[in-house]
């Protein structure tokens, strides 16, 4: 008998579920996106932390911070706190280059600041983002390397212990060169921004290569969002750069399954995340 075709996952199948609701929401900033959710575990802590990025082609219209809420209060249930930052997108004054990508980096600088009073162990921060949202937790991972002369430098940006992305859109130049990624191509020229030499010396991760962190993609075959190729391609980048990085393919697996905290391929994510957050790696 032939195995029953795959139906995959819609938006509405997510977020028409109740919503699970965060502990506290922080501002960073007086814009109404410029917010942050807090997810913590119970006990006194410390916490391991991870720092969640949505996607939503980085287009604030499409998408917010609470598309992660039922992935977030899943690691809460677990243990883990989760740091869920939103930002303006490109379609919001302030948005693009260079406000897009200062907007998660200042969110993501926050966690330290504020660490002490929710308890948070900054020891070893995993980064997780999702589709557009990959891009942007792997971006953070590489801040490090952004040249000086780029009004994105940090001098001591927060530490990336490890990064898991979720059907994410790392190599930028990749995806404008793809009129079959579901974000469309336009929306990456207004995000790295025009009249520079180069938009993307400081916006795409494989110019930041290597980060010098563990990186884990987990992508779906059946994703007709994001395609396949966008993975494997940056995979083969990060690792001839000298990066540990794996590519996690699940089966019967699209884009919303990702972020759905009763699939498989949420169940391998968060796998990933656990064995990240392992105080036993690294000495400590």
């Amino acid at each position: 008998m032939a195995a029953a075709p795959f139906t995959p996952l819609t938006w509405p199948d997510l977020v028409g579920r109740a919503k699970p609701v965060p502990d506290a929401t922080i501002a960073y900033g007086a814009d109404q996106m410029q917010k942050v959710d807090m997810w913590l575990p119970a006990g006194a802590g410390p916490h391991p932390v991870v720092l969640m990025v949505h996607g939503g082609c980085w287009t604030t219209s499409i998408a917010d911070r609470s598309l992660m809420n039922w992935i977030a209060a899943d690691l809460r249930r677990s243990g883990i706190a989760v740091w869920n930052i939103d930002y303006r997108g490109v379609d919001r004054a302030g948005g693009g280059y260079p406000g897009t990508f200062a907007d998660v980096a200042a969110a993501a600088d926050r966690l330290r600041a504020d660490a002490a009073r929710f308890h948070l162990d900054t020891r070893r921060v995993v980064a997780v983002g999702h589709s557009a949202g990959g891009h942007l937790a792997l971006w953070l991972a590489g801040r490090r390397h952004i040249p000086a002369a780029s009004p994105l430098h940090a001098a001591n940006p927060l530490p990336i212990a490890h990064v898991v992305s979720l059907g994410g859109l790392p190599d930028l130049e990749a995806t404008a060169a793809s009129p079959d990624n579901g974000c469309g191509t336009d929306v990456v020229g207004k995000l790295v921004g025009t009249g520079r030499a180069d938009p993307y010396a400081d916006t795409s991760v494989p110019r930041l290569l290597p980060l010098g962190v563990p990186q884990d993609l987990v992508n779906g075959r059946e994703d007709r969002i994001i395609p396949y190729r966008l993975a494997t391609g940056y995979v083969a980048q990060a690792a001839t750069a000298g990066d540990r990085v794996a590519l996690h393919t699940v089966a019967q697996t699209g884009h919303v399954e990702l972020i759905a905290p009763e699939t498989a391929a949420w169940a391998e994510a968060k796998r990933l995340i656990v064995a990240a957050l392992d105080p036993r790696k690294d000495g400590q």
